[in-house]
């Protein structure tokens, strides 16, 4: 009788790509449309310039160009993909699902494919539920993107957004590997923060309808201070958590790729956590805040940093509010 028990099988990160749109909106452009300037736009966010998407296109099309780029630069068979996950809060449409579209466009018919929406936190949720996948071994190839399009819902007069949000694109692919992967996600959520960060309309609780005089509802809002000192403490726990589950400290943790929220949110998480400087990766100067796009995002301009067997440290804080972090060894 075999008495040897099967090797651990992970979910291994194997390619990356990301997708930037060609407009920008910098701090001078806002400076046009409200009462705002550069000095202060930077000195609260760490913010110059974000890119937004062409009228004519949808996080579709984003999601497409990255995945394009993953499979360009990494020599992969999309016809490969067993299933796109898309952690999105802003799908091209209500029904059908933009992993669908996806899909389409991208010539895969065949595949599952499906949405989440976890706001800010999506792509880590997403990344986790593609690792389970992969993990019962009955997946082998899994797309996990995070896709947004929020420019179409920031009001351009609306100082307390405008000067944070962007459009991006960006994606990895999961494959299993018995050498190492993702090794351990701790996600939270609750409903205590609908009323600080939403955007009301466009769902069955506030219909948007044609004769509508108020628009405001369309856009997104946010309480600043409460999101910034619930985002700190939130991802900070849950990054404790996740090293202490793990029997590691931030000695052992080699990268620490935040939701790029806010420069100040970033530099307050690496500061409870006492990160070195240096480990903690941010670009959130010239791409402003993309949702769930940013942490992949992150990592794709980053990539070449990163080394074979290297500890990196994900964690995320969104709408909800909905909250987590991420482990993984690093190996491509």
């Amino acid at each position: 009788m075999n008495t040897t028990l099967p090797n651990k099988l992970y979910a291994a990160i194997t390619a990356i790509g990301g997708y930037i749109p060609q407009n920008k909106r910098t701090n001078s452009d806002l400076e046009k449309v409200c009462d705002t300037n550069d000095e202060w736009i930077i000195k609260r966010t760490g913010i110059k310039e974000r890119r937004i998407l062409e009228d004519d296109l949808a996080t579709s099309d984003m999601a497409v160009r990255a995945i394009e780029d993953l499979a360009k630069q990494y020599n992969k068979n999309l016809h490969e993909v067993d299933a796109i996950l898309v952690a999105t809060s802003t799908p091209d449409m209500p029904m059908p699902a933009t992993a669908n579209i996806i899909a389409e466009k991208l010539g895969l018919n065949n595949v599952w494919a499906f949405d989440i929406n976890a706001a800010c936190s999506g792509f880590l949720y997403a990344l986790d539920m593609g690792a389970s996948l992969v993990e019962t071994g009955r997946y082998k190839s899994v797309l996990i993107v995070g896709a947004d399009n929020i420019s179409t819902y920031v009001d351009i007069h609306d100082r307390s957004t405008n000067i944070l949000f962007g459009d991006g694109a960006g994606v990895v692919l999961l494959e299993p590997s018995v050498e190492g992967g993702i090794m351990d996600a701790y996600m939270r959520s609750n409903g205590d923060g609908r009323a600080f960060l939403n955007i009301e309309a466009g769902g069955t609780q506030f219909p948007i309808k044609l004769s509508d005089t108020d628009t405001q509802k369309r856009y997104l809002r946010q309480d600043g201070k409460t999101v910034f000192k619930q985002a700190v403490q939130s991802m900070s726990d849950a990054c404790t958590q996740v090293m202490k589950r793990n029997n590691l400290t931030v000695a052992d943790i080699n990268w620490v790729v935040p939701h790029q929220a806010n420069q100040r949110i970033i530099d307050a998480v690496g500061r409870s956590l006492n990160i070195p400087e240096g480990r903690t990766l941010s670009n959130i100067e010239y791409l402003g805040n993309t949702i769930a796009a940013t942490i992949p995002l992150c990592i794709w301009e980053n990539v070449k940093l990163m080394k074979t067997g290297d500890i990196v440290m994900l964690t995320a804080f969104g709408a909800g509010f909905s909250w987590g972090a991420s482990l993984f060894r690093w190996m491509i």
